[in-house]
């Protein structure tokens, strides 16, 4: 494009220009379009030439320079500050150990004596049925019951009731940790940090007791924790639920 110097304050374009929308020649001082409306990109300036100041709105561009400012969402700091803090569930690390209550002398004696008592009313319901069978059988040989032929009897009366005895206490406690003298006066045997016992560790206990015909449960009397010989033998501990 060629230009002619005029003089230091004015340059003048030796040919007009075009609009980008529709190609028709406008001046090279329009700020629109006059065909079109459309505002002039590559608009040439002349130098030294007032700028015209007056221009027309679009209805697009009056709705937008109508529309007051207004500051992003994002930036807005609310007027008020709630914070809510909600406390911390409390943990089972922090909870209070349980106390544990050991079963002292005369509560263990007294549930021994309900055991004893249950396994008494076994033992005759048992002993009634095997005097029944023993009679029958020796009917069929025509003899009956006597001092001289009952001796067999009360050897198998005797072996049933230690097998029942044995079964009895060892079942329970292996089972649910507590016979039914236990259960009614609400005592328990356990093993170390208060797990049930198994079947091994209840015949252990058994054993235990029955060697010494009793006379462990004597150290409960002198033992903090009121164990008796027989839960020091099998690892075990009498408590309270």
């Amino acid at each position: 494009m060629g230009f002619l110097w005029h003089d230091e304050s004015e340059i003048f374009v030796d040919k007009p220009m075009n609009c980008q929308n529709c190609e028709a020649p406008v001046p090279p001082t329009a700020e629109r379009c006059e065909k079109c409306g459309a505002k002039l990109l590559h608009r040439r300036v002349v130098f030294g030439t007032p700028r015209s100041e007056e221009f027309t709105l679009t209805p697009e561009e009056e709705s937008a320079e109508s529309e007051p400012a207004t500051e992003p969402e994002e930036w807005k700091f609310p007027e008020k500050y709630e914070i809510s803090i909600t406390p911390p569930a409390a943990s089972p690390l922090n909870d209070p150990l349980p106390v544990l209550r050991y079963g002292g002398f005369f509560r263990r004696l007294l549930a021994v004596i309900i055991d004893l008592v249950v396994i008494f009313l076994l033992s005759v319901v048992m002993g009634a049925m095997a005097y029944v069978g023993y009679k029958v059988g020796l009917s069929a040989h025509g003899r009956a019951v006597s001092s001289d032929n009952a001796l067999p009897l009360f050897a198998l009366l005797t072996f049933a009731w230690m097998l029942l005895t044995t079964a009895y206490f060892v079942v329970f406690h292996g089972m649910d940790g507590r016979t039914i003298g236990k259960w009614l006066l609400g005592m328990r045997v356990v093993a170390v940090d208060n797990q049930a016992i198994s079947y091994r560790r209840a015949l252990l206990r058994w054993f235990g007791l029955a060697a010494t015909l009793g006379l462990s449960s004597l150290w409960v009397l002198i033992s903090r924790q009121k164990r008796s010989l027989h839960d020091h033998i099998a690892g075990t501990w009498v408590i309270r639920d």
